[in-house]
């Protein structure tokens, strides 16, 4: 199996790219290297700054021969600015123009919270202070779902939503959400949302599986400093298997059905990332790992007043997790 079956009826392949952090003049490297040993899952977002190098990319793929439009997955994402539902369709179009695609695959609302309106992507007083919007996530996903009948989109589904709102959309949409994308990796291993999420036939997608250690300070809301990728048990199950960390958490998502797109600018290692399939992790392993999870989240947006760290968006309607630090 290295797809998962969505329930818009569309296949979206278990291993991909993440290009979140990936830095401009890398991207397009990366993406080409990336379809060039295998890839055909792209995880790219408005946010990040660089969807017109990975069009490029994209295009460059597409007239080689390499691969058809219709080989490769993309996902984007609605920044939330754009929730206001005028603005849903022209931020997509913004996405589809720098992708330099007719379609999205899976276009995702980033996050349930919305923030003022206009060009300024995080808008703030001033005093420094985030400015919100009340904007309820359903009237966003209602101009989704006519994005959909129009063509422009595949598939819809969300990001950084809690169980909750989750089920409040399922209760409330028309056009069921296929994915929902959220942080996973062995420090947080969301086991009850992962279960809650495949049950109602919705995919996981896990960002920053390996820890995202160039995470930049503005997320960082661990708990532990110890990165991910330097975890003693996981390397002991990696050097039983002749296999990287990365590799071990790569096959770990696998395992699960989760979705893994794992970032990387290096050719070797995104080859290296996708080579999971020569070894599977036995039951005890999967244990082993299990027992490593400590509910520590590592991506949030922080701010830190007086040499104290709390979450910047705690405040804003339909904010969807809390956390201690």
């Amino acid at each position: 199996m290295t797809c998962v079956e969505l329930c818009s009826g569309y296949e979206m392949p278990l291993i991909g790219l993440g290009t979140w952090q990936s830095k401009a003049g890398d991207v397009k490297t990366a993406v080409k290297a990336a379809i060039n040993c295998g890839y055909r899952l792209l995880d790219c977002a408005y946010i990040y700054g660089n969807e017109a190098e990975v069009g490029e990319a994209l295009a460059e793929v597409f007239s080689e021969g390499t691969v058809q439009r219709e080989e490769i997955f993309v996902v984007s994402k609605l920044w939330n600015t754009c929730h206001h539902p005028d603005d849903v369709r022209p931020s997509l179009q913004e996405s589809l123009d720098r992708l330099k695609l007719k379609y999205i695959d899976l276009y995702l609302i980033h996050w349930p919270t919305a923030y003022k309106r206009g060009s300024d992507l995080f808008p703030q007083d001033d005093k420094g202070e985030t400015i919100y919007e009340d904007i309820y996530y359903m009237d966003t996903w209602r101009e989704l779902e006519k994005c959909v009948d129009d063509g422009l989109i595949r598939s819809i589904g969300l990001s950084n939503f809690n169980s909750q709102q989750l089920q409040d959309v399922l209760d409330n949409c028309r056009i069921k959400p296929a994915a929902l994308e959220i942080e996973v990796h062995p420090f947080l291993q969301q086991h009850k949302l992962v279960e809650f999420c495949q049950q109602r036939h919705v995919a996981v997608i896990a960002y920053s599986s390996f820890g995202s250690p160039e995470r930049p300070l503005v997320c960082r809301a661990a708990g532990s400093d110890k990165p991910v990728l330097e975890d003693e048990t996981l390397k002991s199950i990696g050097a039983r298997h002749g296999v990287s960390v990365a590799q071990v958490i790569v096959r770990w998502l696998y395992q699960r059905g989760v979705v893994a797109i794992p970032k990387s600018v290096t050719p070797a290692r995104i080859q290296q990332n996708r080579e999971i399939f020569g070894f599977a992790l036995t039951d005890d392993e999967m244990a082993e790992i299990k027992s490593l999870d400590r509910n520590v989240r590592l991506i949030a947006p922080v701010v830190e007043r007086n040499g104290v760290k709390e979450l910047r968006d705690k405040a804003a309607p339909y904010f969807p997790f809390h956390i201690e630090f």
